[in-house]
Parts: structure tokens; sequence; C-alpha cells
């Protein structure tokens, strides 16, 4: 895709996001919001993905000779889900049915839902960075060429489990590895230096022998860039620091915490959509 066709379906999933989150009012908008360009270029521009002869994804839980993608912080699914069904993974429709009864498009993505795309239960948070690593492992060790990205919140590195993996994938060798760090520096009670500071998780990862990049999370040219670049090393995993602003492409919610977990009110809806215009030919759920 062009440059401007990725931005038209970025703003596309922000408006699936609002509305989605607003019909129920429940769900996590801010940082569904942040991370929507990274989704809109790894799906539509970066993954080698299996698809049939008319172009339409193919989905199965093996995910062999094929990138795969795990989200570790499950409480952003509205992007997720969205990004799934503009990918064709799903129909677009089906987004209306989001944290419902019976819905496959539960808050949190669960396996058990047999939802396309969906590899793992996620929502617990601090089990992504593990599981990519297996996964990326399991390649190597079967010859398979292709690579894994897992997604996981700054926040989310306050988690121990984090670090048994970050351990781990160097010490396999695991350049088949890309992690992503959603760097918006906010969590559900505040920012991340108020409520547990990280630090600086750059010297960190490289002390545990990672290769660290950083990139701006809301620049998709310089995601779909730096996503390429980290499939450079064979033998060296990346962790990538991506900047993004928790809300971005909402004025109103733009780097406020609060809207981490707050879906936004009649009012707010329409003022979040009537500042995200859909282009041509591109239509709502």
């Amino acid at each position: 895709m062009e440059i401007e066709q990725l931005k038209s379906t970025a703003t596309a999933v922000r408006r699936d996001i609002l509305r989605m989150v607003a019909a129920v009012n429940s769900g996590h908008p801010g940082g569904s919001l942040g991370c929507t360009d990274f989704f809109v270029a790894l799906y539509f521009e970066v993954m080698n993905r299996k698809k049939d002869a008319d172009g339409n994804p193919i989905f199965d839980m093996d995910g062999r000779d094929e990138d795969i993608f795990f989200l570790s912080n499950g409480h952003i699914s509205p992007v997720f889900y969205s990004v799934l069904a503009r990918a064709g993974y799903f129909p677009v429709a089906e987004l209306a049915t989001f944290r419902k009864l019976d819905s496959r498009l539960q808050g949190h993505p669960t396996t058990a839902e047999h939802l396309p795309g969906i590899r793992i239960a996620s929502g617990s948070l601090g089990q992504g960075l593990s599981v990519a690593s297996g996964a990326a492992y399991s390649k190597k060790l079967n010859g398979d060429k292709s690579h894994v990205y897992v997604l996981m919140g700054d926040g989310e590195q306050q988690e121990g489990q984090i670090w048994e993996a970050a351990q781990f994938a160097p010490n396999k060798k695991l350049g088949n590895l890309t992690a992503v760090i959603d760097l918006n520096h906010a969590q559900i009670d505040g920012t991340t230096d108020n409520v547990n500071s990280n630090r600086d998780l750059a010297a960190k990862y490289r002390a545990f022998g990672w290769y660290v990049e950083e990139m701006e999370g809301n620049d998709i040219a310089d995601v779909i860039h730096t996503l390429k670049k980290s499939q450079e090393d064979p033998d060296v995993p990346t962790m990538i620091l991506m900047h993004t602003e928790m809300g971005f492409g909402v004025e109103y919610m733009v780097g406020n915490y609060k809207w981490h977990g707050t879906a936004p009110n009649a009012e707010q809806l329409t003022q979040a959509l009537n500042g995200l215009p859909l282009s041509v030919g591109v239509t709502d759920y």
C-alpha cells in the first residue's frame, strides 16, 4: 500500500475503535488509538502473511512459513480486532458485537472463541514476550525463516516474567524475533514514572543482549522502516521502543492517561469522529 492509503486505513481503524468502545461504554481507547499506525503498518505492509489466490488471508494456529504476531497487552483489543477485520480475517460488520454476550470479540482476546488472527489469550500482562520467544525458537529449530513480532505496553515492563524472557531470547540467538514496547508513559493508575518507573529501558535490554532501536509509532513510514530493519541480524533479537501518544488522533484524549480505560460518551464520540473524516471509498462498519 502507498503511505496515503495506509493513513486512510488508520483513520478508519481509529473510527472503529471509538465506535466500538462507545457502543458498550467499555474498553480501552487510549492505547488502541496510540498503536493504530503500528498495527496498520505491520499487517498491511510489513508481515508476510499467508493468502489464497484471491488475496484473502489464510489463518491456522501452526503459523508455519509465515510471519506471526502476538499481542501481549490484550486490553488494546479494539485496535487488534479492527485491523484483523479490515485485513480480511473476519467480516468488518462483526466489530459491532465487541464486548457483547456470546461475541467472539471479547474485551481481551481469547483463543476459546476461535477468532481468526488470535493466537493467544492475552490481557494478563507479562506473558507475551515469553510466548513470542517460544514461537521464535520453534521456528528456528524447524528451519522456518519467517519472523515473529510481539507488542507489549510500557507499564507491562513492571512484570517479572518479562525479564525471564528478555534473558532467554538473546541466549538462544533469536534474531527472528522483534519485540515492540508501546512507550506512551501511561498506565491505568497514572504515568509509568509515577506508578513504578521503568528508568532506562534501552540500557536494560542492551545489557541483556538485545539490539535496541527506537521509532516514532505515530509515523507510519518510520514504523515500516524500523520494523523491516529489525530483521537484519539472524542471531540477535530486536527490541523497539515505540514512542506514541495515548489517544493519538483524538485531540481531547492525546497524552491523557485517564483515557486508558474510559469510553467516550455520545457527545465526545461525535466530536472525535468529526476530527477523523473518512476517505472516499472507505466506510465504517
